[in-house]
C-alpha cells in the first residue's frame, strides 16, 4: 500500500504569496496605510469569524452574497459562523458596541482578509484583502467629500494621474425620488431596478432595456432608461461634483447607473473606474449608510465609507506600469558569506554582532561558490556583503563591501557595524 501524494496546488480562487509576491502585497498595504493615516484615519481590526446572522439581518442583507457566496458553517458549539465576506457590518457592530465610549466623528480604516465563494476571474478571487475606510458620526456632505477625496488620493499616491481613472457618483435617495416620480412606488420593485442598474456596465444595452421592460413595463422602462443613460436631463445634480472640484478633483461625473449591490446604502454612492481599455472596470466603491448600526439597537449612527481590493489594485498598477522596479522582498541588509563550512559558525558570530547593532543580517552557509553567493545577495536586495575565510577567522579583521558603490571598508565586526550605521 502506497501513501497518497498530495497536490501542491492552492485552493481554487486563493493565492500563495512567495517572497516576491508578498513584497508587492506589502507595498500595496503600506501605501494604503500611509494615505489613510495622512487623512487622520486610525487603524482597527477584528476576527475573520462572524456570526452568520450579522449578514442575514434586516438592513445588511444582500441575498446573492448571503445565499450563494459566503463560507458559512456550523462550529463545534452548534453555532452558525461565517468567514467575513465584507467589513462594513463588522465595523458597524464594533461602533455600536462602544458607542457611549467613542468620540465622534470617527475616522477608521482596516485592511481585512475577506472570503467570498464566487467564480474566480480577473479582478475577483475567493479570498482577497481590502482597504476599508469609514467615517462615523457625521451627517454633513463634507464627510462624503472627504471619503471620496481619500479614495482619489490613494490612487494618486501609487503614482496614478487623474486621466487614468474616473470618479462616478450617484445618490440612492435621489434615485428613490426619481422612481416614485415615475410611479415605481413598491420598495421591492425599486430594489429590483436598483439591482439591475448595478449590472448596467456588465451587460449590453439591449439586455438592460429588456430587463427594465420585464420589471416596470415598456413606457416606464423608456423613462428609466433615458434617465440612467443620460439621454434625459437629471432632476438632481449632486453638489458633490462642485465640492470635489474645489479640492482639485475634476475627473468626477454623475452616473445614474451606479447602484452598489448592498441594500444598506442610503444616499451617496460612488465608484472609481479605470479608463484603460485593458482594464476598464470598477476599482473601488462605497457610499453612505446611515441606518446600519440600528440593527444593534439605539439611535442609528451615520456612516460613509469605501472598500478597495488588493486584486483590482494590483491589476490597476500593472496595467499602468505603476509598480516600482525597486520593490524587494525583505532581504537582509547585510549578507555574511563563509568561504567554507569551517567558517560557518564564526560567520554566524559576526552576523550576531552586527545584528545586535540594529541591522538585519543573514549568513549564506550554502554550498555555492563565493562569487555566486555575492551575486545572489545582490539579487535579493542586500546592500552589503562580508566574506569570511581562514584569514578573517585568525585575525578578526573583516572587510565589508557596499554592493551599490563597490566601496570596501576593513575593521572589526563592531567597527563595521558602526560603519554600516
Amino acid at each position: 500500500m502506497t501513501d497518497t501524494q498530495l497536490n501542491t496546488d492552492s485552493y481554487k480562487g486563493v493565492r500563495d504569496f512567495y517572497p516576491k509576491e508578498a513584497a508587492v502585497q506589502q507595498y500595496i498595504f503600506t501605501t494604503w496605510s500611509k494615505t489613510a493615516e495622512s487623512f487622520g484615519f486610525e487603524r482597527y481590526n477584528a476576527s475573520v469569524l462572524e456570526s452568520a446572522e450579522l449578514y442575514k439581518a434586516k438592513g445588511a442583507e444582500n441575498e446573492e452574497l448571503v445565499h450563494e457566496q459566503t463560507y458559512t458553517f456550523i462550529d463545534r458549539g452548534d453555532r452558525e459562523v461565517t468567514l467575513r465576506p465584507e467589513m462594513t457590518p463588522t465595523v458597524a457592530r464594533m461602533v455600536a458596541a462602544k458607542r457611549r465610549e467613542l468620540q465622534f466623528p470617527l475616522r477608521w480604516y482596516s485592511i481585512p482578509n475577506l472570503f467570498r465563494y464566487e467564480r474566480p476571474q480577473r479582478g475577483r478571487l475567493r479570498e482577497h484583502w481590502q482597504l476599508n475606510c469609514d467615517i462615523f458620526g457625521s451627517d454633513d456632505v463634507a464627510a462624503d467629500v472627504e471619503i471620496i477625496a481619500l479614495a482619489y488620493q490613494t490612487l494618486i499616491d501609487f503614482g496614478a494621474s487623474p486621466d487614468m481613472f474616473e470618479v462616478r457618483i450617484n445618490n440612492r435617495a435621489e434615485m428613490t425620488a426619481f422612481y416614485n416620480s415615475c410611479g415605481i412606488a413598491d420598495p421591492e420593485k425599486q430594489a429590483a431596478v436598483t439591482r439591475l442598474n448595478d449590472r448596467f456596465h456588465k451587460i449590453s444595452p439591449d439586455e438592460y432595456r429588456t430587463g427594465l421592460v420585464e420589471l416596470v413595463g415598456e413606457e416606464v422602462a423608456e423613462t428609466v432608461y433615458g434617465f440612467v443613460t443620460g439621454e434625459t436631463s437629471h432632476p438632481h445634480e449632486s453638489s458633490l461634483v462642485s465640492d470635489l472640484n474645489k479640492l482639485g478633483i475634476t475627473n468626477v461625473v454623475v452616473d445614474r447607473s451606479i447602484a452598489r449591490g448592498f441594500d444598506y446604502y442610503t444616499s451617496t454612492i460612488f465608484e472609481i473606474f479605470d479608463k484603460s481599455d485593458e482594464n476598464n472596470r470598477s476599482l473601488l466603491g462605497g457610499g453612505r449608510y446611515d441606518n446600519l448600526t440600528s440593527m444593534f439597537g439605539g439611535e442609528p449612527i451615520s456612516g460613509v465609507g469605501f472598500g478597495m481590493g488588493d486584486v483590482t489594485m494590483k491589476d490597476f498598477l500593472e496595467t499602468h506600469n505603476l509598480l516600482p522596479d525597486s520593490i524587494q522582498s525583505t532581504a537582509a541588509k547585510v549578507m555574511v558569506i563563509p568561504m567554507g563550512v569551517e567558517q560557518n559558525v564564526f560567520a554566524q558570530q559576526i552576523a550576531q554582532t552586527i545584528r545586535q547593532a540594529g541591522h538585519s543580517v543573514a549568513t549564506d552557509f550554502g554550498t555555492k561558490k563565493v562569487g555566486d553567493k555575492i551575486s545572489r545577495a545582490g539579487d535579493k536586495g542586500s546592500q552589503y556583503v562580508i566574506v569570511v575565510g581562514e584569514d578573517e577567522v585568525s585575525s578578526g579583521r573583516l572587510t565589508v563591501k557596499n554592493l551599490s558603490t563597490s566601496e570596501e571598508t576593513t575593521g572589526t565586526a563592531e567597527e563595521l557595524a558602526q560603519h554600516i550605521q
